[in-house]
């Protein structure tokens, strides 16, 4: 293991997350709101964030949210995040700090849309931020059917069994 990330694992005291990779909640606030919800009086903390760590040729696999969430680079390698949306269109995104080749600090993944992502460097590392707005409930949150996603946007077949379970 990358000698960095394992100083941040522990430094930060992150645990293994579902999806891939390691997290902890920093930031969960204290105000709710009522989200949409047809039949359900269901409500979500303003907003939640988290540290997310990925190591060398760990891969955090195709999910969704039914919120919004931004990304926030932080440090080690860059990342890619690969994102199918609702109408099947595929959308790669580079983060990192790297500006002069195009890598950007933060991107937004928009609700129920599929996305997964990876270490560029397979020798590194990357420490990520994520903020949800509505936050973030694991009741909200979906790991990916291989089958279904398949079935779904055939076209990106190849990616989607790159970053789903069998």
């Amino acid at each position: 293991m990358n000698q960095k990330a394992k100083y941040y694992i522990q430094k930060l005291q992150l645990e293994k997350h579902p999806e891939g990779g390691y997290f902890r909640e920093i930031y969960r606030a204290g105000e709710m709101i009522s989200i949409d919800a047809p039949k359900k009086n269901l409500k979500r903390n303003v907003s939640t964030s988290i540290y997310f760590l990925l190591e060398g040729s760990q891969i955090s696999k195709f999910h969704r949210l039914k919120s919004d969430e931004l990304w926030h680079f932080y440090d080690g390698s860059s990342v890619k995040v690969y994102v199918i949306d609702e109408k099947g269109s595929k959308t790669e995104i580079l983060l990192g700090k790297k500006t002069e080749d195009g890598e950007i600090f933060q991107t937004v993944i928009k609700k129920n849309n599929w996305f997964a992502a990876e270490v560029v460097n397979k020798r590194s590392f990357v420490l990520i931020g994520c903020t949800v707005s509505p936050g973030f409930d694991f009741s909200d949150f979906e790991l990916a059917n291989r089958e279904y996603l398949i079935k779904c946007y055939p076209k990106h077949k190849s990616m989607i069994l790159r970053f789903t379970n069998p």
